[in-house]
């Protein structure tokens, strides 16, 4: 299941049991159904099923997602940013938040972690114009859309391949 597709996730840092740092989502939103469908079946991942658009303008984009499936249907985003044409270099926080991470999740009744690999991610930083957002209440964080962000980065993708889950860690 490859591809070019828009994706909004919110995503956890975490770091397992055995020190294998990687990400847990809280929620990603996908405009492929047979995306979600394979991720959540295969992975037990929180995809869900959007309708996202992504426009441009000049050096502003606008995001938009609204959720159809599963529930909370109608959760949206609507993110308007103005890309600086400057690369991130040499930036500690945007190089931890876009590192080869891993990902770890719960599925076949037990904790998964699975490897992935990517290029580096070309980065430019942006400007935050508007945020309207329920996405990150519906992942449990209420109120967290209405704080600034500490930073704000653009990148025209990256492509990503995730491994095989590798064995968990029993915990002590």
């Amino acid at each position: 299941m490859g591809g070019s597709f828009a994706e909004t996730n919110v995503r956890f840092y975490a770091v397992d049991a055995a020190g294998r740092r990687g990400v847990v989502f809280g929620s990603l939103e996908c405009e492929r159904l047979a995306f979600v469908l394979g991720a959540r079946l295969a992975l037990g991942l929180n995809y869900t099923w959007a309708r996202m658009r992504v426009r441009e303008h000049e050096d502003v984009l606008t995001y938009t997602s609204r959720r159809r499936w599963p529930a909370p249907r109608g959760a949206r985003s609507r993110v308007v940013v103005r890309v600086d044409e400057r690369a991130v270099v040499d930036d500690p926080l945007a190089d931890f938040l876009t590192a080869r991470w891993a990902l770890h999740t719960r599925a076949w009744g037990a904790t998964r972690y699975l490897p992935n690999t990517h290029p580096r991610w070309s980065l430019q930083r942006a400007e935050l114009l508007e945020l309207e957002d329920d996405l990150l209440a519906a992942a449990g964080l209420p109120g967290l859309a209405a704080t600034p962000p500490d930073s704000v980065l653009f990148s025209r993708g990256v492509r990503t391949q995730f491994g095989l889950p590798l064995p968990r860690v029993p915990t002590p």
